[in-house]
């Protein structure tokens, strides 16, 4: 049986492509090309769909949310805070999972990251 082997890109709509893409570039690191190929380190990916009902990604009307793994949490979220993006105060433990924390970007679009265990 032919199989998936990961995640081969994430797409979303934004009213200012090129003003979100140096925002995800300057606050987060995500160091693409002009054609937005970015090398990510190896690592776990999880796929986990949720209730239609859930809260837990900000805003009902946002329909999914981008997680990405990150080596020192409080590191990246003092960084995010420096440069004046909105983060939430609270973070979130999971034994044997890791670290979470969140970040709403500037179309108002909550991203986790998260600190595997």
């Amino acid at each position: 049986m032919e199989r998936v082997l990961g995640i081969g890109g994430y797409f979303f709509r934004a009213a200012d492509p090129e003003a979100l893409g140096a925002w995800y570039r300057d606050c987060l690191g995500l160091d693409t090309d002009a054609n937005g190929l970015w090398r990510q380190e190896p690592g776990p990916t999880v796929f986990a769909p949720f209730e239609a009902s859930t809260d837990y990604f900000g805003s009902p009307s946002q329909q999914t949310m981008l997680n990405f793994r990150v080596a020192d949490l409080d590191a990246m979220l003092a960084q995010l805070r420096e440069k004046g993006a909105v983060v939430a105060d609270d973070v979130q433990e999971m034994a044997g999972i890791g670290r979470f924390g969140w970040v709403t970007d500037p179309e108002g679009n909550r991203v986790e990251l998260w600190q595997p265990a």
